[in-house]
């Protein structure tokens, strides 16, 4: 009998939910100390708490793109050796980090002179430099273009800032100001989450503590495998593709082979593309986000969110692939929309093998990244969200790898020299069938000062697909004072233009009878 056989069905129900609502307080006091509208309002970060080993023991009901990259941020801060107290700073994806907005720190938490666990948390910061305001560069062909890179390196040692580097980092911005705050919130996020661990801890006991994780992994992981047993044997395949990867505008294809074996989800992705020029391209750790997330979406919602999800999980990733990038390519957009179109084909692929899954959402985060003097502006937009077996999908929601909220029209007018002159249901834009795929929305943002758009968006020439006889949601749009612009540009503005974001609509589920 192990230490985890000790711990009372139960108690581990009791303990699962103490550590999610760690995670979820760390969240809740980001977002209260936050500046910036896309982590305040749309609250794009995630908070996460982990063990003494460096094992994801919760995540917050976040962004589903951090899902299975987080671990490897921990992972690479362990690398460094870091001593009790510490917290370190990382955006750099070939070192833990998904792309350079993305800034993520990690504490490591002081037990008495020990490291008993560690909290996490990434947020998408609007800014960090670059070629680009907004540092989501269309036509980045390496990694340098994109923003300011940082390695784990320490940010707080034995309790005290190091403002020399802070000083350093944020002379790298175009908004320091609007980041020093962010970076704050997250220091107090993760200083709430170290407080809540080491209460935790003290309830507990070391002894049991470490029981209580080693029985949160083996339940989750014992559920997964349960959910997959009726899959045993099972094959499918699927191909997608990507619409171009900001320096040209051809198909970018991912194809994925699906095959249930021993209790375990394989995925082999080759025959997707080789790492292309432009900045689609994903890390593996974004890779093996897409992964998780496709599979977190076939269990039940009381199945808690940790790594031993990820323990049956077995990926086939070629070497230099556009779903493996190597350094120095870029990969700004492909952490957005390359995840999303692997989700996509994950799913699909389980179709192939027979399960019941929803028709396509709109397939794509609709990247909007606005820069002027003083200021830059992130957000990512909702839309259709895929028809299935249950019934007609939801209108105007963020799907797939994005779990964000809406940026209100008054946060947005207040923080930019932007005004929107419409916001509104896409109505007609799902998918027709049994059940009705979910409308996309339109938003039309009019500048009132010269500034730069940047727009990295998908599923403009290829409709998100419907299943089970469901028909095709519909393209999105982007114009510039009605003129249609590619689905990835950066263009300058004059003050009175008018960009519109029309996004895709969801795929319709079985034939209209």
């Amino acid at each position: 009998m192990t230490a985890a056989d000790t711990i009372h069905p139960l108690e581990l129900s009791v303990l699962a939910h103490g550590v999610a609502m760690i995670a979820e307080e760390m969240g809740a006091v980001l977002v209260r100390g936050a500046l910036s509208p896309n982590i305040r309002e749309r609250r794009d970060a995630s908070c996460a708490v982990f063990d003494a080993g460096g094992r994801m023991i919760a995540q917050a009901a976040h962004i589903p793109v951090h899902l299975g990259a987080m671990p490897e941020s921990v992972a690479a801060v362990r690398a460094r050796r870091p001593q009790p107290g510490d917290v370190f700073l990382l955006n750099d994806p070939y070192h833990g980090g998904s792309h350079l907005p993305d800034l993520t720190l990690v504490e490591a938490v002081d037990m008495g002179g020990v490291i008993g666990g560690y909290t996490a948390v990434r947020a998408h910061h609007a800014d960090v430099g670059g070629m680009s305001p907004g540092s989501m560069p269309q036509g980045a062909t390496e990694l340098v273009q994109e923003g300011l890179i940082v390695p784990p390196i320490r940010l707080v040692r034995a309790g005290a800032l190091d403002e020399e580097l802070l000083a350093f980092i944020l002379a790298n911005v175009r908004t320091p100001a609007e980041r020093r705050g962010d970076l704050g919130a997250q220091l107090a996020a993760c200083a709430n989450g170290a407080t809540a661990w080491r209460a935790f801890s003290a309830r507990l006991g070391a002894a049991r503590l470490t029981a209580a994780c080693d029985a949160l992994l083996d339940y989750a992981e014992r559920r997964v495998r349960a959910r997959l047993a009726p899959l045993e044997g099972r094959t499918g395949r699927a191909e997608d593709v990507l619409e171009g990867d900001g320096v040209t505008d051809a198909d970018i294809p991912v194809r994925v082979a699906l095959a249930v074996r021993n209790g375990s989800l394989h995925l082999d992705f080759s025959g997707s593309s080789p790492q292309v020029a432009g900045n689609v391209n994903t890390p593996a750790a974004v890779t093996r986000a897409a992964a998780v997330f496709a599979l977190r979406t076939l269990l039940d919602d009381d199945v808690p969110t940790n790594d031993g999800i990820a323990r049956a999980i077995s990926l086939v990733l070629p070497a230099r692939s556009a779903v493996n990038a190597a350094w120095p390519a870029a990969v700004a957009a492909g952490n957005v929309e390359m995840s999303q179109r692997m989700a996509d084909t994950i799913l699909a692929a389980f179709g192939d093998a027979g399960v019941d899954v929803a028709a396509q959402g709109q397939g794509t985060m609709n990247n909007v990244t606005f820069g002027g003097a003083g200021w830059t502006f992130y957000e990512t937009l909702g839309g259709g969200q895929g028809a299935s077996s249950k019934g007609a999908a939801p209108s105007g929601v963020h799907v797939g790898m994005s779990n964000t909220l809406n940026t209100p029209v008054e946060s947005l007018e207040r923080s930019t020299q932007l005004r929107i002159d419409r916001y509104a249901l896409r109505d007609g834009s799902g998918g027709a069938g049994a059940h009705r795929g979910g409308d996309g929305v339109i938003r039309a943002y009019r500048a009132t000062a010269p500034c730069t758009v940047t727009l990295l968006t998908e599923r403009r020439r290829h409709s998100p697909r419907g299943v089970a006889g469901g028909g095709a949601g519909a393209t999105g749009r982007n114009l510039l004072n009605n003129t249609p612009l590619p689905a990835k540009c950066r263009v300058v503005l004059k003050a009175g233009d008018v960009v519109t974001i029309e996004t895709p609509g969801g795929g319709g589920y079985g034939p209209v009878s």
